[in-house]
């Protein structure tokens, strides 16, 4: 059960509900369904569902997760609420909801034990980025493929070496 939806401003239920109605915008121009979403970022079905009609009772992170798997992000300008704007940022930055282990040869010989044709998630993506570090050859890697891992670290805010 979701918890109680906290005191605010009716500007600020606006704004969110602004902002949840250009996220489901653009899942649908990306032709991608919620379970697909909330997958990718990694929060429940009804947790996207909340955050697309705008509930102030869903945390930041969830929010933000789900603008980054969009290919989305969030800019806050100006000393008032209403200036907050969802952006889409530059296109090295962008996530695909799924990625191709066939699209990433570095990524792909991390994976070893799994098909190339598989797809992976942004956070299994991550995970054998993470976990295989010492095995990732950075200088063999295409600009493509460092620009998804940056992608990958900014948005869920890991960094290893």
């Amino acid at each position: 059960m979701p918890s109680p939806a906290p005191v605010t401003s009716a500007q600020s239920v606006a704004l969110l509900k602004q902002i949840g109605e250009q996220i489901r915008a653009q899942r649908k121009s990306l032709g991608i369904s919620a379970t697909v979403t909330a997958e990718a970022a990694g929060v429940s079905r009804m947790t996207l569902h909340r955050i697309e009609r705008g509930e102030p009772s869903v945390t930041a992170g969830a929010w933000t997760n789900v603008l980054a798997a969009l290919g989305l992000g969030l800019t806050a300008t100006g000393p008032q609420l209403g200036a907050a704007t969802v952006t889409t940022p530059p296109l090295e930055d962008h996530i695909p909801v799924h990625i191709r282990l066939a699209d990433y040869p570095q990524l792909k010989a991390l994976a070893w034990q799994v098909k190339a044709s598989e797809r992976l998630t942004a956070a299994e993506a991550l995970d054998i980025y993470e976990r295989n570090a010492r095995h990732l050859d950075a200088s063999a890697m295409s600009p493509a493929e460092q620009a998804l891992l940056n992608a990958l670290r900014t948005a869920f805010g890991r960094h290893f070496v």
